[in-house]
């Protein structure tokens, strides 16, 4: 008899041990952040067959980042953000995002039992790359949650967008074709970075139109990036340190203009527009003179001071956990 209430007793200690690693596992949150990106250098060269412009970028990571936390929540997957601006629906990277991993899993019917709140501090519309970051992100930590191999994500960014493949990557990156053509170069040195950002957003699609608009406009073909590893960007050629978006989007938006002649009477070592607009960013060796130029340029829509991100914080950073 006292042996068979000592097996009941394992059993049901059995059971409670069962029933609290479920609940362990359904309450467990994960959080990863969504690191921003500036172009140093942004080159289009031509339109391709695909309607798809040719670029020639470098990518480089910033410490600006947005915060997705993931929630195990029973029923159909729920998206949030802190911006009310922010799409909380298919239009959002982020859900696109959940559902490729979803179907990479092998899972049938529509993403589910999981919640997502993005908390935005990277601008929208900004040319700081933000929704191809949260997808990144959102891509990172669904995987894990739903036990998809990494090796398969590169492949599910790029059919998400042309620069979602670089946020798995981060750092110092040379982004051909579509930009989504990935070579990694050494870092940038450490430097401090403001960003302007102005009141008015540019969407991408109208950047590139514009662009196409005046494409009379162009100036020489673009010569060779090389890396050299010197200081500061100087092995970046002075011929790319441009962006060939900046001159049609000030056309539209004198502002621009502005802001980037004030960060380079501010001390600015390199200052333009990232990717397609708005935001104009300067770099600076020390963090007092990165200050002093915020303060000094202001902006419609304020100023960030941050810094760069080589890969390997990069990827430690940007971790799910």
């Amino acid at each position: 008899m006292a042996a068979k209430r000592e097996q009941r007793n394992r059993a049901g200690r059995g059971v409670r041990l069962q029933a609290d690693r479920k609940v362990r596992g359904r309450s467990r949150t994960t959080k990863v952040r969504a690191f921003a990106k500036i172009n140093l250098s942004l080159r289009v060269l031509d339109v391709r067959a695909d309607l798809y412009h040719e670029l020639r970028t470098v990518f480089q990571s910033i410490a600006l980042h947005d915060t997705l936390t993931f929630r195990p929540v029973p029923g159909p997957l729920r998206l949030e953000c802190s911006d009310p601006a922010c799409p909380v629906d298919r239009v959002n990277l982020v859900w696109r995002a959940a559902e490729c991993v979803w179907v990479a899993a092998g899972r049938q019917g529509g993403p589910r039992d999981v919640a997502i709140r993005i908390e935005k501090r990277i601008p929208m519309a900004a040319g700081l790359g933000g929704g191809s970051s949260d997808a990144a992100a959102a891509l990172r930590a669904l995987a894990s949650l739903w036990r998809v191999a990494p090796a398969r994500l590169p492949e599910i960014a790029g059919s998400l967008g042309a620069d979602v493949p670089y946020f798995l990557e981060g750092g110092t990156v040379l982004g051909l074709e579509r930009g989504d053509a990935l070579f990694p170069l050494l870092d940038l040195p450490a430097s401090w970075v403001t960003l302007a950002i102005p009141s008015f957003g540019v969407s991408t699609k109208d950047a590139y139109a514009w662009w196409d608009e005046d494409a009379g406009r162009r100036g020489e073909a673009p010569r060779e990036v090389r890396n050299v590893g010197a200081a500061g960007v100087g092995w970046l050629a002075e011929s790319e340190r441009r962006n060939d978006l900046q001159q049609p989007v000030a056309d539209r938006h004198p502002e621009i203009v502005k802001i980037v002649k004030a960060l380079r009477r501010a001390g600015a070592t390199h200052a333009a527009m990232s990717g397609s607009g708005s935001t104009v960013f300067g770099l600076f060796d020390r963090r007092v003179d990165a200050e002093r130029a915020a303060r000094a340029i202001g902006s419609g829509g304020g100023t960030v001071v941050t810094r760069t991100l080589g890969r390997t914080e990069y990827q430690r950073r940007a971790r799910a956990g």
